[in-house]
């Protein structure tokens, strides 16, 4: 058998696959517990569930337009007005089955074989594979501790080369929880408008904020960059929808163009069902975005607050999305049961033997010497798995 050289480049989701080992064991009858996949453990609000039932009710279980139904484009357009202060036409609205699809269109569309993409570290798992897959590069630019693990405009004018085709910027940023602020994204698109280069910016986690720092896209610096720009969104964090499988992205609108060509021919449309259900979505009072958005600070709070307790571990404060980076490199050198702990792969092995948690290697993310935690579980099992890492961080000799 002869796979294509493509996939050969493609490492598989260390979170997924934690996922499915803590998945397996639990099932098994242990108990473990996850800080693995990023995923809201509420359900659907109720008005979302009732319009994808009504419309699989009304009969919408056909074909829309490879690029989303227009009402929903339209309601889209209206969201980027409100909500990020971008106008946009329907036409360069394109819905999708999820914002990782999303990603993957704009970054076939956009790139030929050989062209750099500049990717801030720590760093999504799939932005560099989905880079590889097309024939791109991906160069990580790794952001510092100190400035909450942001990258700096003068780092990314460091990376740039005449190969750069591409700038990835993810904020509210996972896995870190970063949030850049409007003069950070501002320098950063003054570098980017120099050199000619593109920017795909993921703000899928822009509801998911805890300081006072506003979510600002770089498509809005300047009329030279919103027309160098692809956002991506979607429904899966903010309305808790993430089995639903809808994202959208705004671009160009030959970029766009090109996209819903591509798209109709590798997957047709996003379900239809879910694109009626994420019209209530978008339609809906948001009084239950607010409340899982108030339960998410008060868990990130109390995570800060055990971890700050504990003399040997530390973090980098995330001020959106709903991870922590946990340092864990001091812990390095160290033992568990006569097997040294060497990197973030070993840590988060022991940790898931000795005291049943999952947590997701920080390598995955482009950092060895963390691993991150997600508080999308509840309330009382962050708070037993915080105490069991500590637990098993005392026990290393």
């Amino acid at each position: 058998m002869s796979i294509a050289k493509r996939m050969l480049s493609i490492s598989p989701s260390l979170t997924l696959a934690v996922s499915a080992k803590a998945k397996a064991m639990k099932e098994a009858g242990e108990n473990v517990i996850s800080f693995g996949v990023g995923e809201p453990n509420f359900n659907t609000p109720d008005h979302i569930i009732a319009a994808g039932i009504s419309a699989m009710e009304q009969g919408y279980t056909k074909y829309t337009p490879s690029s989303g139904l227009p009402a929903l484009r339209k309601l889209i357009c209206e969201k980027f007005r409100k909500d990020n202060g971008l106008d946009y036409e329907p036409s360069q609205i394109i819905v999708s089955n999820g914002a990782k699809h999303s990603i993957f269109n704009a970054v076939f569309a956009l790139l030929d074989e050989g062209d750099e993409v500049i990717i801030p570290a720590p760093y999504w798992v799939t932005y560099p594979e989905i880079v590889k897959v097309v024939g791109g590069v991906p160069v990580s630019v790794m952001g510092d501790r100190a400035n909450g693990f942001k990258v700096t405009a003068e780092a990314i004018e460091q990376a740039i080369t005449p190969k750069t085709k591409m700038l990835i910027l993810n904020s509210p940023s996972n896995p870190t929880g970063a949030v850049y602020s409007e003069e950070e994204i501002r320098a950063i698109a003054a570098v980017c408008e120099k050199a000619g280069i593109y920017v795909l910016s993921d703000e899928i986690y822009e509801k998911l904020i805890y300081s006072d720092v506003k979510p600002f896209s770089i498509a809005c610096v300047s009329d030279y960059m919103k027309e160098h720009t692809i956002v991506i969104n979607g429904v899966s964090k903010t309305y808790a929808m993430t089995g639903w499988r809808v994202g959208y992205l705004a671009a160009p609108k030959e970029i766009a163009k090109a996209i819903d060509s591509f798209q109709s021919h590798a997957t047709s449309n996003a379900s239809s069902i879910s694109q009626h259900a994420t019209i209530a979505a978008l339609k809906g009072d948001e009084a239950k975005v607010k409340e899982m958005v108030d339960i998410f600070h008060e868990r990130r709070d109390k995570m800060m607050e055990i971890l700050d307790a504990h003399p040997i571990l530390s973090y980098v404060k995330p001020d959106g999305a709903f991870y922590v980076m946990l340092t864990v490199d001091n812990c390095y050198g160290k033992s568990y049961h006569g097997k040294r702990i060497d990197g973030s792969v070993a840590f988060c092995d022991a940790l898931l033997d000795a005291e049943k948690v999952a947590t997701v290697p920080g390598i995955a993310f482009g950092d060895d010497g963390c691993v991150r935690l997600s508080y999308a579980l509840s309330m009382e099992d962050m708070v037993e798995g915080l105490q069991r890492i500590c637990h098993f961080v005392d026990s290393l000799k």
